[in-house]
């Protein structure tokens, strides 16, 4: 692990945010950059030397890039040969052999044995943590210069975008275009700096308060065989995971942009309430909004979008979450988890089930909300099973189960009371009725007071949580 909970938030960030308010504005990017290399290195300091490999390469074939662009306009001889969409391709094949390898080695070697029945013994590649995450951001890098951006000349603030702690491990995936002008210059003042503070606080109590919490129960549950246990253990299994998974990652992305807000920089919104859409396409509207959109912005639209028919639309739609779904983890259920939900958005854009929800009768919304929740909870199985063949097991035991074998798995034996309660405050927090008040930066009125006391109090309740358990890492860290 990088950090322990204790070291990280008692320690590391005081001392960083502390330096980073107190030192001139022409040092802040260089205490972050420092900050942000020993954050990564903590854990593990020869990954790090992946990361400073990634960022050069980047570095270089992004001026590179824009040297071609420039001679191409000069109409020289050279530009006929080597241009800018072949340095562009040259580095993207860098940064996914990259990722590739530490991702997906052990996946391919395991499923060649398997189709060929061979027995080759290989060496087990361990991921650096945040790699997938790192990787995008460096694509982002460069397909933007390719698209007209300037290059980073300065080694030191591509580095700072590449590796910045604050999102580094698990997202929001920032894209360069959206935050080039803040690494130049930006400024840290109360409003920003209590909004942060704040918005950390709040990540932090739903992870340790609410995510965890479920999380003991999920894993519980999905530690059993899914034949010894009963339809109504077998849904709440699943929804105590599709509550953990969303408190999880959405409470790693509030302590991110927290961070961000403290040192300056307005970090891109990653959800937007995903559990009242009323489709799978408006899901992924509002579910890791940042990786919807980097998939949209740099495969769904170079791959022709929805600009050359439907045939192609659906095609480019399937691959985009395909792509998806491999991202997430060198598995089959996370590829099957990717198909299932590109089959879901091809359905209702062919069926026109995703357009004007607004006019749409009341029962009609209704059930379109019913069939949504059921579609992303059934997905959250396939997500989180061990397998393929233990998801399909837990599945159909959810529906189809009529006995079950072992004793005593009773709902008591999951959920106790306390947590019951829990249960009903994460399924109210997942709507907007507390948008308005939760995230707002001005202090002026009595409800604004009210929240920022209760959230100081979580905050103490959290923190004690953190020093009497275990370590328990966000679920992104794994992609």
């Amino acid at each position: 692990m990088l950090f322990s909970s204790m070291t990280f938030i008692y320690v590391f960030l005081p001392v960083v945010c502390s330096i980073y308010l107190l030192v001139r504005n022409e040092l802040k990017n260089h205490v972050l950059l420092l900050a942000s290399l020993v954050f990564y290195a903590w854990g593990e300091p020869k990954y790090l030397a992946i990361m400073i490999a990634t960022i050069l390469i980047n570095y270089i074939f992004a001026i590179l890039i824009e040297k071609a662009d420039k001679d191409v306009k000069k109409e020289t001889f050279l530009a006929i040969f080597i241009n800018k969409k072949l340095f562009l391709t040259l580095c993207i094949t860098a940064n996914l052999s990259i990722l590739c390898y530490f991702k997906y080695f052990n996946f391919l070697a395991e499923n060649i044995n398997l189709l060929f029945k061979t027995n080759v013994d290989f060496i087990k590649v361990i991921m650096p943590i945040g790699i997938s995450f790192y990787t995008f951001q460096s694509i982002s890098y460069v397909m933007d210069v390719y698209r007209g951006e300037s290059a980073q000349k300065d080694m030191y603030k591509l580095a700072l975008y590449i590796a910045l702690f604050p999102q580094l491990i698990a997202g929001p995936i920032v894209k360069y275009h959206e935050i080039s002008a803040q690494i130049e210059s930006r400024s840290v003042n109360f409003s920003t700096l209590s909004y942060g503070i704040k918005r950390f606080i709040i990540g932090l109590s739903k992870k340790m308060l609410i995510a965890n919490t479920f999380g003991e129960i999920a894993d519980k549950v999905f530690a059993s065989n899914p034949d010894s246990f009963s339809p109504q253990i077998a849904w709440l299994g699943a929804i105590c995971y599709t509550l953990q998974i969303y408190f999880d990652f959405s409470g790693y992305s509030d302590m991110a942009i927290g961070l961000g807000a403290i040192f300056g920089f307005k970090f891109p919104e990653n959800f937007n309430y995903p559990y009242i859409s009323k489709t799978i396409t408006e899901f992924w509207r509002r579910w890791h909004i940042s990786l919807s959109s980097w998939f949209r912005e740099y495969l769904y639209i170079p791959l022709g979008g929805n600009r050359k028919g439907n045939r192609r639309t659906y095609l480019n739609l399937f691959l985009v979450f395909l792509a998806t779904g491999v991202w997430h983890g060198a598995a089959w259920n996370f590829v099957i988890w990717g198909i299932y939900n590109g089959f879901f958005v091809i359905i209702e854009r062919l069926f026109k089930l995703n357009k004007d929800t607004q006019t749409r009768p009341l029962y009609q919304v209704g059930l379109l909300h019913i069939y949504c929740i059921l579609a992303f909870i059934i997905g959250w199985v396939i997500f989180r099973s061990p397998d393929l063949e233990y998801a399909i097991s837990y599945i159909s035991n959810m529906f189809f189960c009529l006995d079950y074998t072992e004793e005593p798995y009773i709902l008591e034996y999951y959920i106790s009371a306390l947590n019951a309660l829990l249960l009903v405050f994460a399924l109210i927090v997942c709507l907007p009725v507390f948008k308005n008040t939760l995230y707002r930066s001005e202090n002026s009125t009595f409800l604004s007071v009210a929240v920022n006391i209760c959230t100081y109090i979580l905050l103490i309740i959290s923190t004690a949580q953190i020093a009497g358990s275990t370590y328990n890492p966000f679920i992104y860290f794994r992609f």
